[in-house]
């Protein structure tokens, strides 16, 4: 099998079919939304082809030298073929959940040729070899998340949309110029070649400075994390890929690129990451105790989970940074199936206030049920898949001697259980409103989020075998990690 070919079309495939789709469209809308579904399930498909070459330990590389060292790489190794795996199928559940939510509304050749664009520049920016080409493929995910977060071209929708695209892209501006940093030290965009010229020659802590302003930005993390919950103005489907599958995981996704297999970190930062993580966690996990709407509530908790991710990433020991990447698979799953069963309850009763709502349990059980196996995993309650996430996380931690750090986490992990008990008593128990008698009307919006909610419970059951891949990861981290 020629896996050049493979990883070629990981990439190409979603991101040329994205702009087919809307000539498709004038054949037929079902076509359109099925050749969708295609173009993601086939990226998914391929990304798995190249699971064989990473078992065996090899990388599958592409690479053609262009001029002033952007030179065209893209590289599969354990990391890339994990994030892409994780991504694309997430990005898949989603679309078939977009047949039900989005039939209805206007722009929809838009919003299939973004979403399905969005996931090529997520394809193309995990296999990315070269800083350049990682940055060109980041700014197509700032665009294209622009268009979706603006989908209602409403007033205030726009607005939202222009706070998400002016944030991230003032971070990316700053990460680009810390790229720059290290091309005139090292003489290289190519990340294989500056692995080589760091080991006598560290990256300057400004370089790296730069760099992290622009993923805090992309993952939403304080003071960068204002435009997320506003983002939730999108549709439910948009927001899930926002906050589950792809933006947000784009920043941990090239932390976890640069600073644990390309180059360490030093000692600074593996207390000062901890500290703005932890601080991250806190404040958005008390934010969302205080919020009514049920989307902005589920927002809040993502830049707080993406809080534990960046603990087990930047701690630099090797059982939590197995945590971190399991937390970036366990949480996928988990958030985005509580951002569908969201745009359920919203379509179904014509609000997000929580505060409105009661007793869907009685008419909306399958959504209800959902909701809660992924609210478990995203509590950490055993043994769904976010409970041996976050402990491995934890563990790590204590192992390193971050202590008070760790009891900072615990305190996050505890308001997780608070407001997201809160939102399922005020949600599905209780007595049901006179008003709202709503029911589940599209089954393959609720089966979408049944299959994300048992997923999130089987991958806490077979935790072995996703555990088996971080292995892998972790053994072409060597040498950076502890």
């Amino acid at each position: 099998m020629r896996y050049d070919l493979v990883l070629l079309n990981t990439v190409l495939i979603p991101v040329a079919g994205a702009f087919i789709l809307p000539l498709v469209a004038r054949i037929s809308l079902k076509t359109r939304d099925f050749a969708a579904l295609g173009l993601v399930l086939a990226s998914f498909v391929f990304s798995l082809l190249l699971i064989p070459q990473i078992m065996a330990g090899r990388a599958v590389i592409i690479f053609s030298q262009l001029p002033l060292g952007f030179n065209f790489v893209l590289t599969a190794d354990a990391l890339a073929v994990f994030m892409a795996c994780v991504s694309s199928f997430i990005s898949a559940i989603i679309i078939l959940y977009s047949f039900g939510y989005i039939s209805h509304y206007e722009n929809q050749n838009e919003y299939y040729t973004m979403v399905v664009l969005f996931l090529g520049a997520m394809m193309g920016l995990v296999f990315a070899g070269n800083l350049i080409l990682l940055y060109v493929f980041w700014e197509i995910t700032a665009i294209t998340s622009w268009r979706l977060i603006g989908f209602f071209r409403e007033k205030k929708h726009v607005i939202c949309a222009d706070k998400a695209f002016l944030v991230t892209m003032f971070g990316a501006v700053l990460m680009l110029i810390g790229f720059i940093s290290i091309f005139q030290q090292t003489g290289s965009f190519d990340l294989a070649v500056i692995k080589e010229s760091v080991k006598t020659n560290p990256v300057s802590n400004l370089a790296i400075a730069l760099i992290l302003v622009g993923i805090f930005s992309k993952s939403a993390t304080l003071p960068f994390h204002t435009w997320l919950p506003d983002a939730g103005v999108a549709p439910s489907p948009v927001t899930a890929l926002l906050h589950a599958a792809i933006l947000v995981k784009i920043g941990v996704y090239v932390f976890a690129r640069l600073f644990l297999t390309t180059f360490s970190l030093a000692q600074f930062w593996h207390t000062a990451v901890p500290i703005i993580a932890a601080i991250s966690a806190i404040v958005s996990a008390g934010a969302a105790l205080r919020e009514t709407d049920i989307k902005r509530i589920i927002a809040y908790s993502t830049v707080s989970q993406i809080g534990f991710i960046f603990l087990g990433l930047s701690i630099g020991n090797e059982l939590a940074v197995a945590g971190g990447l399991l937390y970036i698979l366990m949480h996928g799953l988990a958030k985005a199936g509580l951002f569908l069963c969201a745009g359920i309850i919203e379509q179904n009763t014509k609000t997000k206030d929580i505060t409105k709502l009661g007793g869907l349990i009685k008419t909306m059980p399958v959504t209800a049920m959902a909701f809660l196996f992924c609210a478990f995993s995203v509590m950490g309650i055993p043994p769904f898949g976010g409970f041996f996430s976050k402990y491995m996380v934890f563990a790590g931690a204590v192992e390193t001697g971050h202590l008070w750090i760790v009891f900072a986490f615990l305190v996050g992990a505890f308001l997780t259980i608070l407001y997201l008990f809160r939102v399922f008593n005020l949600v599905f128990l209780g007595e049901a409103r006179s008003l709202i008698q709503a029911k589940e009307k599209s089954p393959i919006m609720v089966t979408s989020v049944a299959i994300l909610a048992v997923l999130s419970l089987v991958g806490g059951i077979f935790i072995n075998y996703p555990c088996g891949f971080v292995q892998i990861i972790l053994a072409n981290m060597a040498g950076i990690i502890k």
